[in-house]
Order: C-alpha cells, then sequence, then structure tokens
C-alpha cells in the first residue's frame, strides 16, 4: 500500500463520517459522536423549604421528549403539578428564577396531549403513601438540544406544591415551587 493511500484513507473515512446521520432523527455525526444529546438527566434539589429531590433520565422519543425517574419527599398519597419551565435557572430559594411554564407555541396553559397547552404542561405526579412519585412523562412536540425553539435542553423542570387544575391561566393554580432542576447533559 502507498504512502499516500495510508494517509488519504483515514481522511476519507473520517469525512463520509461527517456526513452520515442517524436515519430518523437527522443528526449529524462524526465518527459516531451525535452532534446533539440523545438524552439529558434532571437533578431536582428541594425548594421552599421542602424535603422534595429526584433524578430524572430525559430521552428523546418520536416527536417528543419523555422523562422517567422518581421523585421522593412529596406529599404522602398527594398530587402534585409537574412542568418544564422557560429558564435553565434554579438559583432563587422558592425556584421563581426559573420563570414561567416553556411556551415557545404561544399557546394557552391546559393538559398534555389534550387540546392546545404549552409544551411544558404535564399531567400531575401521584404520590404513593411514602411521599414518593414513579415519573414516565412523554412532552409531544418537545425537542432535545436540536436548538430549534422546541429545544427544552438547559430548561427547568419544577415539581409545585399542589395539583394542576389543567385550565386556570397561565399556571393551572398549582401553588409554590418544591423542586427544580435543570435538564442538562449526563
Amino acid at each position: 500500500m502507498s504512502q499516500s493511500f495510508r494517509i488519504l484513507l483515514p481522511m476519507a473515512l473520517l469525512a463520509l463520517a461527517a456526513c452520515s446521520s442517524d436515519g430518523g432523527n437527522k443528526q449529524l455525526s462524526v465518527a459516531g459522536v451525535s452532534s446533539y444529546p440523545a438524552s439529558a438527566v434532571v437533578k431536582l434539589e428541594a425548594k421552599s423549604g421542602s424535603q422534595v429531590a429526584g433524578e430524572l433520565h430525559v430521552l428523546s422519543e418520536g416527536a417528543g421528549i419523555r422523562l422517567r425517574g422518581q421523585v421522593s419527599g412529596l406529599t404522602a398519597n398527594g398530587v402534585h403539578a409537574f412542568h418544564i419551565h422557560e429558564k435553565g435557572d434554579c438559583s432563587a430559594a422558592d425556584g421563581t428564577s426559573a420563570g414561567g411554564h416553556f411556551n415557545p407555541t404561544a399557546q394557552p396553559h391546559g393538559r398534555s396531549a389534550r387540546g392546545a397547552h404549552h409544551l411544558g404542561d404535564q399531567d400531575n405526579l401521584r404520590a404513593n403513601a411514602k411521599g414518593v412519585a414513579a415519573v414516565d412523562a412523554l412532552f409531544p412536540g418537545v425537542s432535545l438540544g436540536d436548538g430549534a425553539v422546541s429545544d427544552a435542553l438547559g430548561k427547568a423542570v419544577i415539581i409545585h406544591a399542589g395539583e394542576d387544575d389543567y385550565h386556570s391561566q397561565p399556571t393551572g393554580n398549582a401553588g409554590g415551587r418544591i423542586a427544580c432542576g435543570v435538564i442538562g447533559r449526563r
């Protein structure tokens, strides 16, 4: 094999890898590394004097993202609102630094996948007798790390003290913010 062929072959393979895609997600990759994440994580921290904590795993799924994990420190057998918020800032003691619900499409507040709603709206979490809620929530229309207006990477997830009534504007009358975490790269 000639010296120039040994040099050009790896360069050609690298160029081909840079032009490849993953098929359905149209993510560009270089040598198998995605230009935006297929998954992320949220580490929830207690706010407003609560004891709420948890970790959620975020995965791209079809035309949305799915959050899965567990939240503890909730009210025993309680119902709590759960949303993606517009800012990835959990610095305020009461979580208000996360801003309002994630709503890049300028829709009224509502219930996820049931008519008009904020992209960050989701069904309530239901805690068991020990104050633990299993989370398995799909956010249709939300993307992860692609830079689109629907991109939730870097946004905050908020758990509220009360339940969402799904119709009061703009927040569903969900009460204070008892946990906050930012959707970040693993």
